[in-house]
């Protein structure tokens, strides 16, 4: 038996650890092929664009397993509006995050800003909104497409202020959040979080923004921006904004991902002798149980929300669900499910995600 665990042992540290992947982000490049967006003196927002996205999925690859990645676009290409929120809806997006390049007229204009979805001082930004909408008249019979929109008419704009946007609380939450990191942590002048009326995020079915990393048309920014170690810090800055968004922990140690792997593949050909913690029992093991294992127990459980004070079971947030309690830091955190088999939590997902769309799978070990 011993010998089979070393082999398992052994096969996890040279073949890749493949995590479930229970939440999906698709990140968005704007622009690209015969739509080079904004141009500056020597670089252009299409590429800026994709090089942060890129870089972004990169860091949410390895620092979030648990995380499907999409990209809209992977190379130089041109990309319909509507074919980005197709791809988006289509692989059931829980996150949409849109990547821009900002320019003005003004040479001195610098920042970073966030945009979610609305019509809130719609004229203030809407030479904003038109421009990155424009992009659609590049499109072959775009008026059929786009229902009759014209991106350059004032009067196309109003049909968007008839449009309800329920993930508008989760879309604000999240351009907080970005707006916060990059101006807190990478010291970016900050533009804000603004509400603006693109067509890329009316139709994505998710919490969604569309972030402007900065101005193309500022000669320092530009420089800025297409040094590689900047590329490198605003994409983190992104991941980790993510991170607060989810409240997800990102996993620190390579080594630790194949501990609990090799101690899975172990508990796989053991006898299972140990209980099943359901959500009537979520405490680990009593005092009875715990003489039956001289090793920890691992556990999963259905996260539905994080909060640095502790609520109350009657707090609206868990909307009436029965959750269970850990204290993990600074963040009491809540699970709907807690178990030792993970397929029983798989399933019971399918069901709580009707009331908690970003609920998601947690692992850990007592």
């Amino acid at each position: 038996m011993r010998n089979v665990l070393n082999i398992i042992f052994a096969l996890l540290l040279v073949l890749p650890v493949m995590a479930e992947r229970s939440y999906t982000v698709v990140l968005d490049a704007g622009h690209g092929g015969k739509d080079p967006g904004a141009v500056g003196r020597f670089s252009q927002e299409k590429d800026l664009n994709l090089s942060l996205v890129l870089e972004m999925g990169r860091l949410l690859n390895e620092q979030y397993p648990d995380v499907k990645v999409v990209y809209t676009r992977a190379t130089d290409v041109f990309i319909p509006l509507q074919t980005r929120a197709d791809i988006a809806n289509k692989n059931n997006a829980d996150l949409f995050i849109s990547i821009h390049t900002n320019a003005s007229e003004s040479k001195d204009a610098k920042g970073v800003e966030t945009f979610i979805l609305g019509t809130d001082k719609m004229e203030k930004n809407l030479d904003v909104a038109m421009r990155e909408n424009a992009v659609m008249k590049l499109e072959a019979d775009y008026k059929t497409t786009y229902q009759g929109f014209d991106p350059n008419s004032i009067d196309s704009y109003i049909m968007f202020e008839l449009m309800q946007n329920s993930y508008m609380d989760q879309s604000l939450l999240f351009a907080t959040q970005v707006q916060k990191h990059f101006v807190g942590h990478l010291n970016r002048s900050d533009r804000g979080v603004r509400q603006a009326a693109f067509w890329v995020l009316l139709k994505t079915a998710c919490p969604s923004i569309l972030f402007e990393m900065g101005f193309i048309s500022n000669k320092d920014e530009e420089e800025y921006l297409n040094q590689d170690e900047a590329m490198t810090q605003m994409a983190q800055a992104l991941v980790n904004a993510f991170g607060a968004y989810t409240h997800r922990e990102k996993v620190k140690v390579e080594s630790l991902k194949l501990k609990e792997e090799a101690e899975d593949a172990e508990d796989a050909l053991l006898p299972n002798d140990k209980p099943v913690v359901s959500n009537d029992a979520p405490k680990a093991l009593n005092d009875e149980q715990e003489t039956l294992t001289d090793k920890p127990q691992t556990y999963y459980g259905l996260q539905i929300c994080a909060s640095r004070t502790e609520l109350n079971a009657d707090d609206p947030k868990l909307k009436g669900v029965a959750c269970q309690t850990r204290k993990i830091g600074d963040w009491y955190k809540y699970y709907a499910i807690i178990d030792t088999n993970r397929d029983n939590v798989v399933e019971k997902q399918k069901e709580l995600k009707k009331i908690f769309p970003d609920c998601w799978i947690a692992k850990w070990t007592e």
